[in-house]
């Protein structure tokens, strides 16, 4: 709801305009120092990383490792997250005297995160002495009592909720564990750099002549990259992290990523959907298909000529995943339309023992778009079923899987998005039980995508001045999200036309009798048009187009005028 008095009196001691003021209210900024601070994010507004659970323990082994000369291996997740956070660890480690490997295990042959299977693969490849499992480990506790049982030790940095028991590890630097909840916006890749930070400040303050010098914040590329592609909340101290991310991975000072924004074909600056849609993807393609070591040496790499065949070769792998993606979510539509019932089932769940594991969690997300249901997708695993999930506002998936674990071999992730394993005969009383939570925590109009729009405004408002100042919003993501207007009693200046290569989309000019602006319908080829008199939902955009810039509205949706 519109509140003209505290966005007023915001404004005026802001600067800005009302309706800039208005849209930091919604976000839930409505005293001046928290809305200057979020509209002004510098790296000097980070909190001390020792704040963390476990911090202290764990930089305090970690020198202990280093004085020894001990092997570390620093054991990831194959997803952008857990490949970033290893990339700037091992840069990190290797640098200032520690004996460090990496390791990220095969999703096919050795599954999810710290499992058994790549516990023993790791240990012999690199007898190391400390594991440090990176963006997973939180509930590994079959792995690293294995591991304690040889005498190895496992320092735990990640940021999925924590299961039943928790695992005997040195050092568990997870901010779920934290009952202030501080920081719980971070991924691994920002709990990783909070580590590097801990660890310069520790040499700093032991006086390690090495560690004076040494400068972490080329590392912030990694930081947004892992934190942008995984998908959590940009705002707290993600929104710091990310804007200086951004900042340095315009440079692309990485062989890697100047050869993987080359197959990409960036042209233009490299923000959040850069990231999210063409950067993202192509790194997480080896992991999906099969082992995601090809991005990591990408994002190691010392050579251009290394980085753009290495490149080259995500660039193959993702066009792969693109099309084993397409397959098996139209085979899952074809199902689904026979099937679910959108009046009566308040979740998807659905698998098949042919279906690729590495692209089920894209099918599990593209189905919750459609269909906006918690959605869980599985794809063969031997003997069994492995499957992700992605949810809706309002029902959190690691605490549903919490209650269905007797019927679950194994499961883990957080509030929107989760995986999960088990016998394909219990799949069926997976989809029961799960309904059961979902009716029980979850209204009627809780399963339908919600429409919140920002204000109302007329076509004479949006103004490049307006549009610049809204800018300063960026970046935009889960819980930051672009901010959405609307205009009431809208015609169309000319007839709208279908556009792009399959005229999936639709372009539209809409006046109110004194102001014409552009509008975009993305993939809206097929639906009922606006005719007559109409109120328009939309997002404010500037569109560059042969060297031009104009203002465009990327349509969200309408209805026709009252």
């Amino acid at each position: 709801p519109s509140q003209p008095l505290l966005a007023d009196s915001l404004a005026a001691k802001l600067g800005v305009s009302p309706l800039l003021a208005q849209c930091l209210i919604n976000r839930g900024l409505d005293d001046a120092e928290n809305a200057s601070r979020f509209l002004q994010p510098q790296l000097k507004q980070l909190s001390d990383p020792f704040l963390l659970p476990d911090m202290q323990t764990a930089v305090d082994r970690l020198f202990t490792a280093r004085k020894r000369n001990e092997t570390i291996v620093l054991f990831g997740d194959y997803d952008v997250d857990g490949v970033t956070s290893v990339a700037m660890l091992y840069e990190l480690l290797t640098a200032l005297g520690w004996r460090a490997h990496c390791f990220l295990p095969h999703r096919l042959d050795e599954g999810y995160g710290l499992s058994l299977e790549a516990v023993r693969h790791c240990l012999e490849k690199t007898n190391a002495s400390l594991f440090v499992a990176v963006d997973c480990g939180t509930s590994a506790t079959e792995a690293i009592a294995w591991l304690a049982e040889r005498k190895r030790e496992v320092i735990v940095v990640d940021h999925h909720q924590p299961g039943g028991q928790r695992p005997h590890a040195v050092a568990i630097v997870n901010p779920q564990l934290d009952p202030a909840m501080r920081f719980s916006e971070l991924c691994a890749a920002g709990l990783s750099f909070k580590l590097a930070h801990a660890i310069v400040k520790q040499g700093r303050t032991l006086k390690l002549p090495e560690f004076a010098s040494y400068d972490v914040r080329p590392m912030l590329d990694l930081v947004a990259l892992g934190t942008v592609a995984d998908v959590v909340p940009l705002t707290g101290e993600n929104r710091i992290l990310v804007t200086a991310g951004l900042r340095r991975l315009q440079k692309c000072s990485r062989p890697g990523l100047a050869a993987l924004r080359e197959v990409a074909q960036i042209n233009g600056p490299i923000g959040v959907y850069e990231i999210g849609f063409q950067l993202g993807p192509r790194l997480n393609a080896a992991g999906r298909l099969e082992t995601a070591q090809g991005a990591l040496d990408l994002l190691l790499a010392d050579s251009p000529q290394q980085a753009a065949t290495l490149a080259q070769q995500l660039d193959f792998q993702n066009r792969e995943r693109q099309r084993l993606e397409r397959a098996i979510l139209q085979e899952a539509q074809t199902r689904l339309r026979s099937h679910f019932n959108p009046e009566t089932d308040p979740v998807i769940v659905d698998g098949d023992a042919s279906w690729h594991i590495g692209v089920v969690g894209i099918v599990a997300a593209r189905l919750q778009q459609e269909y906006y249901r918690p959605t869980f997708i599985f794809g063969g695993d031997g003997q069994s079923l492995r499957g992700s999930g992605r949810s809706v506002a309002g029902f959190d998936l690691a605490a549903a899987l919490r209650e269905c674990a007797p019927l679950l071999l194994r499961f883990g992730g957080h509030a929107m998005a989760a995986g999960v394993s088990l016998v394909p005969e219990n799949l069926a009383a997976f989809r029961t039980q799960l309904g059961k939570i979902a009716s029980r925590q979850l209204a009627r109009e809780q399963l339908l995508p919600p429409l919140v729009l920002d204000a109302e405004v007329t076509l004479q408002d949006l103004t490049p001045e307006f549009i610049k100042e809204l800018s300063r919003l960026k970046p935009f993501g889960q819980q930051n999200p672009p901010v959405q207007l609307c205009c009431r009693r809208l015609t169309n200046a000319r007839a709208p036309v279908r556009v792009g290569r399959e005229q999936k989309h639709v372009k539209f000019w809409v006046t109110d009798g004194q102001q014409t602006c552009e509008a975009i319908w993305w993939n809206g080829g097929d639906a009922l048009w606006p005719t007559g008199q109409f109120d328009l939902a939309f997002i404010p955009q500037t569109n560059v187009y042969n060297g031009a810039t104009q203002l465009q509205l990327k349509l969200i949706d309408w209805r026709a005028s009252e």
